[in-house]
């Protein structure tokens, strides 16, 4: 069923803060995290800025020369998904509705990256101990996580419920 504009309240705020949080972290990387690949601690060595430029996709997948335009590619597509899943979300669903905002949020933010720079999508927070380092990320990064996790849990949540339902018809005696 298609939904009603009520879950815009949620939505468009979260897009919006995510997606400028992004860019003004990115760009302040960009600005003081020189030269590029040497850490700048922030707690120890636990928690590091970092400045590096990501051409692939998560966890440095990459697809040869051709990544970019792949992976834009990929995004458009996902964001078009997110979209048909965004209008078809129930009015008052605010967790999926979150949860599809964190992942719009995220994509847009990574997208604009490679619409804009050749080199990637920028890359700061380095967290680790010693040489076991977690992915270089940022902020879109965080907002995808975080969203494809409780999107995750909310679509397994929905399964759920409809299958307890479809229990409980086919186990309803007929009249």
């Amino acid at each position: 069923m298609p939904r009603s504009r009520s879950g815009a309240w949620l939505f468009f705020p979260v897009v919006l803060v995510l997606v400028i949080a992004d860019r003004v972290t990115k760009a302040i990387a960009e600005a003081t995290l020189w030269p590029r690949y040497v850490p700048h601690e922030v707690w120890g060595d636990f928690l590091r800025w970092t400045l590096v430029y990501n051409p692939g996709a998560a966890f440095g997948f990459h697809l040869g020369p051709y990544s970019r335009w792949i992976f834009m590619g990929l995004t458009v597509g996902a964001l078009v998904i997110l979209a048909k899943m965004y209008r078809h979300t129930a009015p008052g669903d605010s967790w999926r509705m979150l949860a599809i905002a964190l992942v719009t949020a995220g994509a847009l933010g990574n997208l604009v990256d490679r619409v804009i720079s050749p080199n990637g999508v920028v890359d700061f927070i380095d967290v680790g101990l010693g040489d076991s380092r977690w992915p270089t990320f940022n902020v879109a990064d965080m907002a995808i996580s975080t969203g494809a996790i409780l999107l995750a849990v909310v679509l397994w949540g929905e399964d759920k419920a409809a299958a307890r339902a479809a229990l409980a018809r086919d186990s309803t005696p007929a009249t």
